[in-house]
C-alpha cells in the first residue's frame, strides 16, 4: 500500500496583498483537496491547513509560519512532504508534479 502523503496550505484570512486577484488561502487549500481528490481517486494524502495566526504545535509549522511573516514566501503557501510546491498564486501543474514522484498516478 502506498504512504499517506501529507500536504500543508500555510496562510491567513487576509488575503496576500502581493497576490491580487488570487484566491483565499482556505479556499485554495479546499480547491487543492478536490482537485487532487478527483485526479488522484483512492490515493492516500491529508492535507492541512495551517493560519499562520494562530498558535501552531509542531516546530516546523511554526518555522514555515514565520518565515511567510518574515516575508521569505508569498502565502497560500504549499508543501508536499516538507518541499514547497507553490506560493501566492498556486497552480495544480507543480503539485501533481511533485505527487507523481511520490508515486501518485492519474486515474481516468
Amino acid at each position: 500500500m502506498q504512504k499517506e502523503l501529507s500536504i500543508e496550505v500555510y496562510g491567513t484570512d487576509v488575503i496576500c496583498a502581493s497576490c491580487v486577484n488570487a484566491p483565499s488561502s482556505i479556499d485554495t487549500y479546499e480547491w487543492l483537496e478536490a482537485a487532487i481528490s478527483r485526479k488522484y481517486k483512492d490515493q492516500p494524502f491529508s492535507i492541512t491547513y495551517i493560519d499562520i495566526e494562530k498558535p501552531m504545535a509542531l516546530e516546523h509549522q511554526k518555522d514555515y509560519a514565520q518565515r511567510i511573516l518574515d516575508d521569505e514566501f508569498f502565502y497560500p503557501l504549499v508543501l508536499i512532504e516538507g518541499e514547497v510546491v507553490g506560493e501566492g498564486y498556486v497552480q495544480l501543474k507543480p503539485v501533481y508534479r511533485e505527487l507523481e514522484k511520490h508515486g501518485f498516478t492519474d486515474v481516468k
